[in-house]
């Protein structure tokens, strides 16, 4: 008995990360033709002004790929080892673009942005980072509102089960430093009124 308690909620969180990656799919369904010239200026929440916000299923994911890549430090080594040697696209283009000069700190970074612009847990991404917000983004066909929406509350729904206030969205670099501390904890009522994602 003991044994089937212990394992009991992580067979739960599987089994709603297999529910969060069908979801993921649908997102796949309703952005199908989208695409971006891979600025990364989404992941540059500095620059954007935006974060995407997580609910614990997601935080789940994404702490379940940061430990497939080896753990948070290793993910860190990562990060840099990708972007050894590769050339600043800004600046080999002549990019005048100033947003894209601001110091690193400034940019606030993902996390996960590797050096080479690339993202280190890219298929566990968060669902506002599949959403094609950004105006550098070549379109498909129409998104309506609705549909976004629509996935957001599916994901929410899942959340809600994972954890209590799970389905909360807290930005993404505070629920990862939050997590870090307390694995596992709901996040708080603070800033749950823009858990609907930076999806417009």
């Amino acid at each position: 008995m003991r044994r089937t308690a212990i394992s009991a909620p992580h067979l739960l969180e599987a089994a709603l990360l297999t529910e969060l990656t069908t979801v993921y799919g649908e997102a796949e369904e309703v952005f199908q033709g989208w695409s971006c010239g891979a600025s990364t200026e989404c992941c540059r929440f500095g620059i954007t002004g935006r974060e995407p916000y997580v609910t614990s299923i997601e935080l789940a994911a994404v702490r379940r790929a940061i430990a497939a890549r080896g753990g948070a430090r290793a993910l860190q080594g990562i990060v840099r080892a990708d972007g050894a040697g590769a050339p600043d696209r800004a600046k080999a283009a002549g990019d005048p673009d100033r947003r894209r000069a601001l110091p690193q700190a400034s940019e606030r970074r993902c996390p996960m942005l590797t050096d080479a612009g690339r993202c280190a847990i890219y298929a566990a991404r968060p669902l506002g980072c599949r959403t094609f917000f950004c105006d550098r983004a070549f379109a498909g066909a129409p998104v309506r509102h609705h549909d976004v929406t629509r996935l957001v509350r599916k994901v929410q729904e899942i959340a809600a089960r994972h954890a209590p206030g799970g389905d909360l969205g807290r930005p993404l670099t505070r629920a990862l430093a939050d997590s870090s501390a307390a694995p596992g904890g709901a996040p708080s009522r603070a800033g749950a009124a823009a858990r609907a994602r930076r999806a417009r």
